[in-house]
């Protein structure tokens, strides 16, 4: 594999070769530790895979039932209208429809985010309007310029994940009802909640309630992804009837394999199961982070995903690391430098269990730091190493280390005739227009714990404090004939320089918002039940 490794990712039309290719280059039959792909590792049960083993053969003999048979079951175990929902051979293949059907122009997303939301459209010929997430803020995403972002673009669909993938960023119910109220004219909206089910920072955070009462919102959900079967392909989105029937009427008469449906027929019997494995990728996840917090120069991003979103130490670039990590350790890691932006120095590791973990920080110690922790891996060349497919995202992105704004140009020193420089003069501020400015949601971003270990050589785990929220704020969302302020350009995080304002690594787990109280991680109510996607 060591000679092949690097021609294997670039054969490859998807981000990282599929585990069957890995497998074959392997030789041995086993594949690498898998830290890339983002499903649980607790479900389907190893009793659950006997039970398919033992009727394989019928499985695969068989045509499958209707997609509409298979949709009434799993409506029947979400509590769901059934006329409200459409299933697709994963969430892709609703992209594709969705694209094709309502997305008449544009099309606005937060990058990084998802390929697909910014790849299918590009590839129909729609305009794509990328809203940077800034580095220096931890990637959050602010509703509030968003909708500003999307009124002076004049975008008709507007795309939101919650949580956001490759970084976890979580927003609240609330936020997102009031940002779906601010662009109640949009063609479309659609929130993206593949990862949700993993989220632990609100007890009923989905707007799938919401999305069947108003007539342009759409909420995207996996099944692969909960479920930890991405083999399977298959996924749902809930919407008004109208909508959810035009989806529908466009999808091939089998579009649901008969795993697919063996699958969520044998769902209702194991809940139980279900609701603790997400608890367990819960409790992992703060496990984690903690582990790879206290790597030297490591910066760990508050996920509310079953993945970590990580930045490298200075140095160290990320097709290295993932290489080395994958022929000398035989982990596969995600590297993220064909994702718009972001850059190489970004790594997308899901959460696994603890064994493997130990295994993740092990590996990663050797490659970045090799036999003295602090020398990390050489980066090979100069800029940011890693290409959107657009070229002008990756100036805007390369030339403001993801900020998505140039920074103003600081005038150089003139030295005087004695040969003492002046000092430069102050920069102009860029005027703002007089429109009320728009509240950021709160959300922290992350710095290394490099520092605090170097602080106390023997540090003791201490409890993790419970945020205080303040008091909901209402958030002023742009309205669709107010000019648009002209935004002061934040400057980019230097290299080497933590993002500003950040969490400690105690508290990387997420955080709540205005007015709400952290949920416990206790799954959904009633451990013996079925979790209520509907929120109802």
């Amino acid at each position: 594999m060591a000679d092949n490794v690097t021609s294997l990712f670039r054969s490859t039309a998807a981000h990282s070769p599929s585990m069957a290719a890995l497998t074959r280059e392997g030789g041995d039959g086993a594949g690498p530790v898998d830290f890339c792909i983002p499903c649980n590792p607790y479900f389907p049960t190893p009793e659950m895979f006997e039970d398919m083993a033992g009727k394989l053969r019928d499985i695969i003999t068989y045509y499958p039932s209707s997609a509409d048979t298979i949709t009434a079951e799993l409506c029947s175990l979400l509590q769901l209208p059934p006329q409200c929902v459409a299933m697709g051979n994963g969430s892709t293949e609703l992209i594709t429809w969705i694209d094709h059907l309502m997305v008449r122009e544009s099309l606005a997303v937060p990058v990084p985010t998802f390929g697909r939301w910014t790849d299918q459209p590009m590839e129909t010929g729609k305009r794509v309007d990328m809203f940077p997430l800034q580095e220096s803020s931890g990637f959050a995403l602010d509703l509030a310029q968003y909708a500003e972002f999307i009124r002076t673009r004049g975008t008709r669909v507007a795309v939101i994940c919650n949580p956001n993938n490759p970084d976890g960023g979580f927003l609240h119910k609330h936020a997102i009802v009031q940002f779906m109220d601010a662009m109640a004219d949009l063609d479309l909206i659609v929130v993206d909640e593949s990862f949700l089910e993993f989220a632990d920072a609100e007890q009923e955070p989905s707007v799938v309630q919401e999305a069947m009462l108003r007539p342009n919102v759409i909420v995207l959900r996996s099944l692969g992804k909960n479920f930890g079967l991405h083999g399977i392909r298959f996924g749902y989105l809930v919407a008004n009837p109208a909508l959810a029937r035009m989806v529908r009427s466009m999808l091939p008469k089998w579009n649901l394999n008969s795993f697919a449906e063996h699958v969520v027929f044998m769902l209702k019997e194991h809940g139980a199961e279900y609701a603790q494995s997400l608890q367990q990728v819960r409790r992992d996840r703060l496990e984690m982070a903690g582990a790879l917090s206290a790597l030297p120069g490591l910066t760990v991003y508050p996920s509310q995903g079953n993945f970590l979103f990580v930045r490298l130490p200075v140095g160290a670039e990320g097709t290295v690391v993932r290489d080395r990590m994958l022929t000398e350790h035989r982990i596969l890691v995600r590297e993220c430098g064909n994702k718009i932006g972001s850059s190489s120095r970004f790594l997308r590791l899901v959460v696994r269990p603890q064994v493997d973990v130990r295994r993740l920080v092990s590996g990663l110690e050797q490659v970045l730091y090799g036999s003295r922790r602090g020398a990390a891996v050489p980066e090979p060349g100069n800029g940011t190493n890693y290409s959107s497919g657009t070229a002008a995202v990756d100036r805007l992105v390369g030339s403001t280390n993801g900020a998505g704004f140039t920074a103003v140009p600081q005038p150089q020193p003139v030295p005087q005739s004695g040969g003492a420089p002046m000092p430069a003069p102050m920069p102009t501020p860029l005027p703002v227009a007089p429109a009320p400015a728009p509240v950021p949601m709160p959300a922290p971003a992350p710095v290394p714990a490099a520092a605090a270990a170097a602080a106390a050589p023997a540090p003791t785990p201490t409890p993790f404090p419970s945020p205080v929220a303040p008091a909901p704020t209402p958030m002023p969302f742009p309205s669709p004939v107010a000019p648009a302020a002209t935004m002061v350009p934040p400057g980019p995080t230097p290299p080497g320089v933590p993002a500003r304002g950040g969490l400690t690594a105690a508290q990387v787990r997420g955080t709540t918002g205005p007015g709400l109280a952290p949920a416990p991680a206790t799954g959904w109510p009633g451990s013996q039940s079925w979790p209520n996607a509907a929120g109802a």
